[in-house]
């Protein structure tokens, strides 16, 4: 054999293997130097052909690779045109063409199967991706089962890796996202470490996965961070995908001007590259968002519905008292029938328009085969004409009605476009009957995660059915209705279990490293400044503990409580509730007190999350040292001031109704909404003196009061001093003295394992320790302890919950508040571990202020109070003093 015969054989070898590793420029050259090399009649001109045609299109250059197969079949051997053939398919695959590309690959698989069982693989492999790509996930699996197996029988461990990706992309589309990342996690080692040049194209699937469970921000995250690695790899279809997904992550965060602008670069690229089946998915983003910026009603847009009428408050067990009439606040509707009058707002006159490009790119995608875009094109186009007032025209769109088998988004889709049709049409059971239904997908979908922050997170996939639902039960006045759906719009994750997330050796170890670099960290803080890449350490071991929190499977069981349920358990207790709502910008605030429900406005929500957030940082700043007496001055001034807003603006609309005309209530417990979550509503001059209980939800509350009605466990109290902490030691002997036969950790007993094993079913916990709230990363917010961090995540380990937990450190009571209210932090992370009672702050606490508040905390309890009523006692007076009773007491 010639030296140039030898070289070329070299170059096509590495050209393969170049276009095999996702580096389809390099390849490319590689296989040109090659074919300069030949001769004409040489044989291996027509396989570096062909393998130049797919390096040519891959980098977008689809016409010219094109052209080259056409080549490569007229000077390939008989052996190689079914590869010729194939490789056409993949092309064709690529340009979303997959009804010609199956053809193509469905003829070369027999002649493969005679000549090649390593081509035979490959081809099995991207067969299995036109099945993916047209629904028939079980013909994809066959497919990837005997491609894996050719690739294991050949020692082909690229093909093998590949087709384990793709089976758990087979796993993302059936709704098992914990199995699809877990895969994903186990392709990432192999690529890694054989073909770096695919992990773009994995971290595009792990965001496709996030975006599933409604993690947008973090999937949005990971997308931003590929495209340079794309551009370099000249892999353009991809880097077009990747923008897609960005057009979707940045619509469900809701941005819709960034949404339009992504899903426009996308659509721009697949049509320069001739993919128009990847073209109209992207205009089919494209008019989503700009469907969800048309109907998006600024402030002041829709009027006060009808005030609900006295007989319209729910009277439950009797109840002779009726409410005052009160105002639903601008709530957001279902579209209205046609013969109602409707105010405009700002895009209105579009709907029309929208609605006929939606209905003219439904048949486009249907003629293609893309079944479930062309459904949800042509819901959208239904809804479109529903929000411009069209109900003749969205009736005869709805004949064409499509049944059977969808993806989770078109199934919402459908049931969301299914109740505005039946509202409008003055069917309201009908149309909440079909919410109910949909939300139910939600709650399946969220069934299947264990992970609190995956479960979380699939609250924003059933956001716009939660919305219109509440929207119509405040269009029918009905306090009892609006508090029973502002229950379905809220902390829905603490419906089910916990779950223990996996915890194998190298959870164990990414665990202990991380709590030595922390505890590093902390105690040298000057040389940590000098070695970032220290904390750029931590964090990479925060993300792969969270990657493989994300991987726990979920459990069918929830948890559900009736609005009876509800109201008989606060008269039981004697409390009253007031459950906040932010409709449309504007507050809302349900009153249930002795059996009875009402519906009270308490105006824009804005400035109230504004004055909380001015609160919580005029706390914080007044439990810092060594500030000027003048500043302080200064700081305390504006904590009144917003502790004012708060209370004339939110409680005193409410008292009168909560506390009644003879003052008897026993206790207030309070659900919040968003950046509400974060009042310190005991430091309220309304609610001093009061016993005062936060919680998520009012399932949330009702679940922690029974749980606290159970056997108590019977243990000693376990107390526990943290270092660095002033008064850590001398709170917890003092409080140690209150309980006898109590258990203390402190000093160099005070570890992270003896405090978990402590911890596990104790009666009573107290953690005097330093504290931090992780916004961006709450599983890892911590307690400073003896040999490093307690981290939220650890608390998942417990087998046994804690009764009653008091952490007396800074701020743990913050919380990360998602949509729907959900609420991610320490605090919140006991509660869904199923502690009834945690009692923490949400700003720092002076060191001597909270060791005072503790110890006359804990005399109560011992004297038999209740907790809230405890803390309402012992933190009178005390101005700094932002601790709450969260979960039930």
């Amino acid at each position: 054999m010639s030296e140039r015969r030898e070289q070329a054989e070299r170059l096509y070898a590495q050209g393969t293997a170049a276009t095999s590793a996702g580096q389809p420029a390099l390849a490319a050259r590689r296989l040109r130097r090659g074919l300069n090399l030949l001769a004409d009649d040489d044989p291996l001109v027509g396989r570096m052909l062909i393998s130049l045609a797919h390096a040519e299109a891959e980098q977008g250059h689809t016409t010219l690779g094109l052209k080259l197969l056409l080549a490569a079949e007229n000077r390939a051997a008989p052996v190689d045109r079914p590869v010729a053939q194939a490789q056409r398919g993949l092309m064709l695959l690529r340009l979303g063409r997959t009804v010609e590309a199956l053809r193509e690959l469905d003829a070369a698989v027999p002649e493969l199967a005679r000549h090649d069982a390593v081509e035979l693989a490959r081809i099995l492999l991207n067969r299995a991706v036109i099945h993916i790509d047209m629904g028939r996930i079980t013909l994809a699996r066959d497919d990837l089962r005997r491609s894996a197996q050719l690739a294991r029988i050949r020692q082909h461990e690229i093909l093998a890796v590949k087709a384990l990706h793709n089976d758990g992309y087979c796993d993302l589309l059936v709704g098992d996202i914990p199995s699809s990342l877990a895969v994903f996690a186990e392709v990432e080692t192999t690529y890694r470490r054989l073909l770096p040049g695919l992990l773009p194209l994995l971290v595009l699937d792990q965001a496709r996965a996030l975006l599933s469970a409604g993690l947008a921000g973090e999937a949005g995250r990971r997308l931003d961070d590929i495209f340079s690695q794309f551009r370099r790899q000249r892999l353009l279809q991809d880097y077009a995908e990747a923008e897609l997904a960005r057009a979707r992550a940045a619509l469900d965060a809701g941005d819709t001007k960034a949404s339009i602008s992504w899903a426009r670069r996308a659509e721009a690229r697949f049509r320069r590259r001739g993919s128009m089946p990847w073209a109209l998915r992207a205009a089919l983003m494209r008019l989503r968002a700009e469907f969800t910026e048309t109907t998006t009603q600024p402030a002041g847009s829709i009027p006060p519905a009808k005030p609900v009428r006295p007989a319209q408050a729910v009277q439950l067990a009797g109840s002779a008292r009726s409410a005052a009439p009160v105002w639903p606040a601008q709530p957001l509707r279902l579209a209205q029938p046609a013969r109602v009058t409707q105010p405009l707002w700002t895009g209105r006159a579009a709907l029309p328009g929208l609605a006929a490009r939606a209905g003219r790119l439904a048949g486009q995608l249907g003629e293609l085969g893309l079944a479930d875009e062309a459904e949800f094109a042509r819901l959208l186009a239904i809804r479109a004409l529903l929000a411009a007032g069209r109900m003749g025209e969205a009736r005869q769109a709805d004949r064409s009605r499509r049944s059977g088998n969808a993806s989770l988004e078109v199934q919402l889709m459908r049931r969301l476009t299914a109740a505005e049709l039946a509202w409008a049409e003055g069917r309201g059971g009908q149309a909440l009957a079909d919410l109910r239904a949909g939300l139910s997908l939600v709650h399946s979908r969220r069934a299947r995660l264990g992970s609190q922050d995956m479960r979380t997170g699939a609250a924003g996939l059933g956001l716009d059915l939660a919305r219109a639902g509440l929207g119509a039960a405040l269009e029918r006045g009905s306090p009892r209705m609006v508090f029973a759906w502002s229950e379905r719009c809220r902390a829905q994750a603490f419906r089910h279990r916990p779950v223990r997330p996996p915890y194998d050796a190298a959870s164990a170890d990414a665990v202990a490293e991380l709590r030595r670099l922390s505890q590093w960290i902390r105690t040298n803080p000057a040389q940590a400044r000098r070695e970032p890449r220290l904390r750029e350490r931590c964090l990479e071991l925060e993300r792969s503990l969270r990657e493989k929190d994300w991987q726990s499977p979920g459990e069918a069981a929830s948890t559900f409580s009736s609005v009876g349920a509800v109201t008989e358990e606060l008269a039981a207790a004697g409390m009253a509730m007031v459950s906040l709502l932010n409709v449309g910008g504007r507050l809302l605030g349900l009153v249930v007190r002795d059996h009875q429900i009402s519906l009270h406005p308490l105006g824009d929500y804005a400035p109230m999350a504004e004055a909380a957030r001015r609160l919580t940082a005029d706390l914080s700043a007044l439990a810092g040292r060594n500030r000027p007496a003048r500043i302080r001055e200064v700081i305390a001034a504006s904590a009144r001031r917003q502790r004012a807003v708060l209370g004339s603006t939110l409680l005193a609309p409410l008292l009168p109704t909560l506390l009644g005309a003879n003052s008897g209530v026993g206790g207030i417990v309070i659900v919040p909404t968003g950046a509400l979550s974060g009042v310190p509503w005991s430091l309220c001059d309304e609610l001093v003196g009061l016993p005062v209980v936060v919680a998520p939800s009012a399932l949330a509350w009702t679940v922690a009061q029974r749980s606290r009605r159970g056997a108590a466990p019977g243990g000693p109290p376990v107390l526990i001093a943290g270092p660095d902490l002033e008064h850590a030691e001398a709170e917890v002997r003092g409080i140690a003295a209150i309980y006898r036969g109590s258990r203390a950790l402190v000093g160099g007993e005070a570890t992270v394992e003896a405090t978990l094993a402590a911890l596990g079913g104790a009666e009573i916990a107290h953690l005097a320790a330093h504290g931090h709230h992780e916004r961006e990363n709450v599983l890892f917010s911590r307690l400073d302890l003896r040999d490093g961090p307690l981290m939220a995540y650890d608390l998942q380990r417990l087998e046994r919950a804690p009764r009653h937990v008091v952490l007396s450190a800074c701020d743990l009571g913050q919380a990360v508040v998602r949509s729907g209210d959900e609420i991610l932090g320490f605090t919140a992370a006991l509660l869904y571990l199923g502690t009834p009672t945690v009692i923490s702050s949400i700003a720092p606490v002076p060191d001597d202020v909270a060791a005072q508040v503790m110890t006359g905390y804990h005399c109560e309890i011992a004297r038999g109070a209740e907790p809230a009523a405890a803390l309402a006692v012992s933190a009178q007076g005390q101005d700094s003093a932002s601790f709450l009773c969260f979960g039930s007491g």
